[in-house]
């Protein structure tokens, strides 16, 4: 069976669900609210206990910045899901970006690999006579 790896960085759930709040500058009940209406969705412990990453602190400011700037929690949701798709749109294009630089620079060494020398005289064609002359 294979052995599972701890998440670490900032998708690593570590925070209790008070301290998340007071990082996040809001009450524990606000919280509880907006994993209820799907804006959060913390990891869960074998008891059922709520824990919060840095990633989820992150969201919970930036619901806390787009509410205060007018918008409701729908509003806050749709533009999050946004970002997150822009955001996926965007690896995706520096993926494709990336593959195809790669395949220019491979069509590219192929072509100087053939690449034969040629000779360096001019040759010019004298039309009518059919002969040529070389300088």
């Amino acid at each position: 069976m294979a052995e599972e790896k701890p998440v670490t960085g900032p998708s690593r759930a570590v925070y209790v669900i008070s301290v998340a709040a007071e990082l996040a500058g809001m009450h524990p009940q606000t919280l509880r609210f907006y994993e209820r209406k799907g804006l959060v969705e913390p990891t869960r412990t074998g008891g059922g206990n709520r824990r919060y990453s840095e990633a989820d602190i992150e969201r919970l400011r930036q619901i806390a910045a787009l509410t205060a700037a007018g918008l409701n929690l729908e509003g806050a949701k749709r533009i999050l899901e946004l970002e997150a798709e822009l955001e996926r749109v965007r690896a995706e294009l520096a993926r494709v970006r990336a593959e195809a630089r790669e395949a220019v620079e491979r069509t590219h060494r192929y072509y100087r690999r053939d690449l034969v020398p040629l000779r360096q005289a001019t040759v010019l064609w004298q039309s009518g006579a059919g002969r040529q002359r070389q300088n």
